[in-house]
């Protein structure tokens, strides 16, 4: 127990507070341009090699579609350090707020996860990596 708390605050003290349960992913894992990567750590599920959580995508601007932001569950495979999509939801506001409109991604592809990323920054926290 008291290693999950000094984890839990080593990981705290790298990451930025958002909204509600929403922590930004490290500035250096943001993708440029004019939206931000978040994720919600009460929400991470593990199951033996394999990890879940939900990462939300919040838009500055967007002019090609009707939405401002976007949440993603995405399941990682620890042990050989892939990542495939599950489910994206849609929101017409910022920061998974609005209409939603969901979608479904039937057996998403494995992908292999590329440092330095996002999505390596994701699998890390996701799986307990340091």
């Amino acid at each position: 127990m008291a290693i999950r708390l000094f984890l839990l605050t080593i990981f705290l003290l790298h990451y930025s507070p958002a909204y509600a349960g929403w922590l930004a992913v490290e500035k250096q894992y943001q993708p440029a341009g004019l939206e931000t990567l978040y994720f919600d750590p009460e929400q991470i599920q593990r199951t033996g090699t394999r990890a879940t959580l939900w990462q939300l995508t919040d838009l500055t601007w967007n002019s090609t579609t009707r939405f401002l932001s976007l949440k993603t569950h995405k399941e990682f495979d620890c042990m050989n350090s892939r990542v495939r999509v599950l489910q994206v939801i849609e929101f017409s506001r910022q920061m998974g707020t609005g209409r939603s409109r969901s979608g479904y991604i039937a057996n998403g592809n494995w992908q292999p996860i590329d440092a330095p990323s996002a999505d390596h920054a994701l699998w890390k926290v996701a799986c307990g990596k340091r």
